[in-house]
């Protein structure tokens, strides 16, 4: 697989701070990991201890709910890959906007694959909240989405 780089230089503001640009490393080498490069073992070893609060009511609370479901993907979707437009951080907040895609072939064509805002909350170096909007923008992942989604899964609100 052709793994997707996040280029964090490319993607950096000048007006961050330096505890923003920490914040957006740490979620940058987070998303790398676990989105594009499905190294769960790497993210259970450095994250795992983080009190991760999942806020997308669709997943298990904490970040065993995300690593459960971003494996199940990869392992459906070996060619899963989340494609960073853009990083917005005002301080522990970190908004990532993405085009994921799961076939190499619909890279980079924007009327495949899904439309993601991710939020994290990073607390003293600790990811500690995360907020998604996902939009699934063909009809295959449309029905996918309609077909997956629906239970709750934690008691933690989308907002």
């Amino acid at each position: 697989m052709d793994t997707l780089k996040v280029d964090l230089e490319r993607l950096k503001k000048s007006s961050w701070t330096e505890e923003e640009t920490r914040n957006a490393e740490i979620v940058t080498d987070f998303v790398q990991h676990l989105m594009n490069d499905h190294d769960f073992e790497y993210i259970k070893k450095k994250y795992g201890s983080h009190p991760y609060r999942q806020h997308n009511q669709s997943m298990v609370d904490g970040l065993t709910g995300v690593l459960k479901v971003v494996s199940n993907f990869a392992k459906r979707y070996p060619d899963y890959v989340y494609d960073v437009k853009h990083i917005y951080v005002d301080g522990p907040f970190v908004t990532v906007h993405s085009h994921a895609t799961n076939n190499k072939k619909h890279r980079g064509n924007p009327q495949k694959g899904l439309n993601i805002m991710d939020i994290w909350k990073v607390e003293d170096g600790l990811i500690t909240e995360h907020w998604d909007a996902v939009q699934p923008i063909h009809g295959s992942m449309r029905f996918l989405f309609w077909m997956i989604g629906g239970k709750f899964r934690n008691k933690n609100t989308y907002f």
